[in-house]
């Protein structure tokens, strides 16, 4: 019999605001904001309140669709407004390719309408859509994904990819759920992920949650884990894989792949279709974000480094395509030649759209 499990949610719409839970105050509080105007929908996706590709995605198309109900005037004016405020929104994080995917896709969405009622509609039909959309590709991610492991395997992950960063079950997290629900026993082993420990604070917290076998290590355990632990494979999510199959994801990404190119461990990245950018070539064309040094040289607030030590801080890294051992995607499991591969996705995608 399946199991139900609580799996906590991120992001609601609610007719005149957007509810997200806060995952700056996890895992000691669980506080919901209300989010009624642009600027603080923007504000949220730049201080990680509300984070993970996919949630930053869903996010930003709602703050899109609020906003737009407040303009009037002609369609063409609405449209100009739309278009500084799609703008303004994705200027709030530069890496994850959710975001400007997700806001193409509403002002896309508007493109033809004929009057600004008819586009206040669709955009907030839009984006809900994409919400239920990708509860979908989070579960058919999630299966694909268990067909991978067997019955007490012992999987390393990185960083927050769980239910919290997407609509529900997450891209790497999703097979636990999954496993959870089917009764199939997986240990997790959850990097904490510094500087700002979403590892530690968000995916221990979301799978105990669940009642998920999950232990948390240091960064700087990875090799030691693999080695001792028996690790027998890697997953993590991705903010952007280019047209190669390079793939941007947390910091400390390309170290375990590495690592577990030298245990020969298989690195599985799992991802939705809208995080594949076809027109970024490589990873070396993926912008990489730099966040603010107090990440670093502070803890919970507490200052931890000299004062004025020169600070390099990161937010993601590329893992080169030679390192991953397949994509997992909602459409299936990739392997290979990921130039032809990814593109290979597009096409079928067209096609189903077409016919």
């Amino acid at each position: 019999m399946a199991e139900l499990l609580f799996i906590p949610r991120s992001v609601e719409w609610n007719e005149t605001s957007i509810t997200i839970l806060n995952q700056q105050k996890l895992p000691f509080q669980t506080e919901y904001l209300e989010l009624k105007e642009l600027e603080d929908v923007w504000d949220a996706i730049a201080t990680l309140k509300v984070r993970g590709a996919p949630a930053i995605g869903m996010t930003a198309a709602y703050g899109l669709a609020l906003a737009a109900q407040q303009y009037n005037g002609s369609i063409a004016e609405f449209q100009k407004q739309l278009q500084k405020a799609r703008t303004y929104l994705a200027s709030a994080r530069p890496t994850a390719v959710n975001l400007v995917w997700a806001l193409d896709r509403l002002v896309k969405s508007v493109a033809k309408a004929t009057s600004v009622n008819e586009a206040k509609t669709t955009l907030i039909h839009e984006a809900i859509r994409i919400q239920v959309e990708d509860e979908d590709t989070c579960r058919a991610i999630g299966e694909y994904a268990l067909s991978l492991f067997q019955e007490g395997d012992r999987v390393l992950t990185i960083c927050n990819a769980g239910s919290i960063a997407t609509a529900r079950y997450g891209t790497a997290l999703a097979p636990f759920y999954l496993a959870k629900e089917k009764g199939v026993h997986l240990h997790v082993y959850a990097s904490e992920t510094r500087p700002v420990l979403q590892g530690a604070r968000l995916t221990t917290w979301e799978l105990m949650q669940a009642g998920i076998d999950v232990t948390l290590i240091t960064d700087n355990m990875a090799a030691q884990t693999m080695k001792t632990k028996h690790i027998n494979a890697v997953i993590v999510g991705a903010d952007r894989i280019a047209a190669n199959g390079d793939t941007a994801n947390k910091i400390g990404t390309f170290g375990l792949a590495l690592l577990a190119r030298s245990f020969g461990i298989p690195f599985y990245v799992a991802a939705p279709l809208s995080t594949i950018d076809l027109s970024t070539k490589t990873g070396d064309d993926i912008p990489i974000e730099e966040r603010n040094p107090e990440e670093v040289t502070h803890l919970a607030g507490t200052r931890i480094a000299p004062e004025g030590v020169n600070v390099y801080n990161p937010a993601f890294d590329v893992t080169p395509n030679e390192l991953i051992t397949a994509i997992i995607t909602e459409k299936g499991i990739i392997r290979g030649n990921y130039k032809t591969a990814l593109p290979a996705l597009f096409k079928e995608e067209e096609s189903i759209e077409t016919t």
